[in-house]
């Protein structure tokens, strides 16, 4: 049975959320398999909002199993939070619906405290913008083998055993930051009482999805942010902490790669972005105005206003080559609705040489100019189209012209926030 990995293949914000869920229905299985609760994803079913930060998309859905892989770093006081608020909201989750990895190094209060002193710390120019929550600190502990991960919080021993390794780390680095030194014991007593609430969702997730591959299960493994956020082939340094392309799914969970049978990449027909770093198809006109308002590009996570550009092509090119994307699903085409004239970004002008791919070098991102070119817009609306049939003749060529442009197959499209405004063009799922 094919396994599908769900990656965003612009700055995130593609609209993720809605195609994991409507993808779901089809799968036994969904996994996080990198990020944190830095990343939201919406859900509109039957009329409710869903807002999910932390929980897999897949626990809204009865009779899936949802997985936290390894990959993920966890704040385990804002999960618990999160799984009271979707049940207060009808959706029952239990350690026979979410299981999280063993090996999940968790999020831990002083993480969120250094993140958000060092960037208030950094001068204009130097601002990640990061969410503040403590993200980046977790996998920097995590790489240097500092963590507290969520089979610690079993015995007792270990756990005083790690925090005191972390505390050698931090302590020096506050202090030199200028905030007060860590209490140990009152941490030591907090990350006691939360083993009792966690451990019980704790499972060597590699194992079960090992066994559930072998059984025939299908697994969709659902990405946070987008490729253009990845550490190493995304904007860096103005990126997430984490690996987000498509080979992470395989070492964020304990599948080996052999386990992904399709990556689809979410698209959205425009491109936004959140936060600072580089951003060559960016409008700070009207029509950048325009797109903001119909796509209500506001964080799902932070509620700040997203930047808005046109559709950069050499952006998804680029992506789905290091995703290894089979097919995209290009969402949001109904914001698009009006405009008499769209334009693509097809290449770069870094001064004076054509370029067809983003360059690695911060300044040289920074200088790239782009290159348009454009297309007549349509009038009519696309709003929850589910056939071809439904789409402007216009539409239908701005659709395939993005095809031809990225090399790669529109899979499905999205036409409004709602599941059903869908049109399936190829089955992810399809052996």
């Amino acid at each position: 049975m094919a396994n599908v990995v769900v990656v965003g293949t612009q700055w995130g914000d593609e609209g993720k959320g809605k195609i994991v869920d409507w993808l779901s229905e089809r799968a036994d299985v969904i996994c996080r398999f990198q990020g944190g609760h830095n990343a939201g994803h919406t859900l509109v079913i039957d009329g409710a909002v869903y807002k999910l930060h932390a929980l897999p998309s897949g626990v809204v859905r009865g009779g899936k199993l949802s997985v936290i892989g390894n990959g993920v770093v966890l704040d385990a006081w804002h999960l618990l939070d999160e799984i009271e608020t979707v049940r207060a909201q009808g959706v029952e989750i239990t350690p026979d619906t979410l299981m999280i990895a063993e090996n999940t190094p968790l999020i831990l209060p002083f993480h969120g405290e250094l993140d958000r002193a060092r960037e208030e710390a950094a001068s204009q120019g130097t601002k990640i913008g990061t969410t503040g929550r403590g993200i980046g600190p977790a996998y920097e502990d995590k790489v240097g083998r500092r963590s507290v991960r969520v089979a610690d919080l079993a015995d007792a021993a270990t756990l005083a055993a790690r925090v005191d390794r972390a505390l050698q780390h931090h302590d020096p680095l506050r202090k030199g930051l200028g905030i007060e030194a860590i209490d140990r014991d009152a941490l030591i007593a907090k990350l006691s009482s939360l083993g009792p609430r966690i451990l019980p969702f704790a499972a060597p997730v590699w194992k079960v999805l090992n066994e559930r591959r072998k059984a025939g299960h299908r697994i969709l493994f659902e990405g946070a942010q987008g490729a253009l956020l990845d550490i190493d082939f995304g904007t860096y340094p103005f990126v997430t902490s984490s690996n987000v392309i498509a080979g992470q799914a395989a070492t964020g969970t304990g599948l080996g790669p052999g386990a992904i049978d399709y990556v689809l990449g979410i698209t959205k027909a425009y491109t936004t972005r959140v936060g600072e770093g580089p951003f060559p198809s960016e409008l700070h006109d009207d029509d950048g105005q325009r797109l903001g308002e119909r796509g209500h590009e506001f964080g799902t996570t932070t509620g700040r206003k997203r930047r808005c550009g046109w559709f950069d092509a050499c952006l998804v090119k680029q992506t789905c080559a290091t995703s290894g994307v089979n097919g995209i699903s290009l969402t949001k085409l109904d914001v698009l609705d009006g405009f008499e004239t769209l334009k693509i970004c097809t290449g770069y002008d870094l001064d004076g040489t054509r370029l067809d791919y983003l360059p690695t070098a911060a300044d040289q991102q920074a200088r790239c100019m782009p290159v348009y070119e454009e297309m007549e817009g349509w009038s009519d609306s696309t709003a929850g189209a589910r056939s071809w049939a439904d789409l402007p003749a216009q539409a239908i060529k701005y659709v395939r012209r993005i095809e031809e442009l990225i090399d790669c197959p529109v899979a499905l499209v999205s036409t409004s926030p709602e599941r059903e405004d869908t049109i399936l063009v190829t089955d992810p799922f399809a052996d």
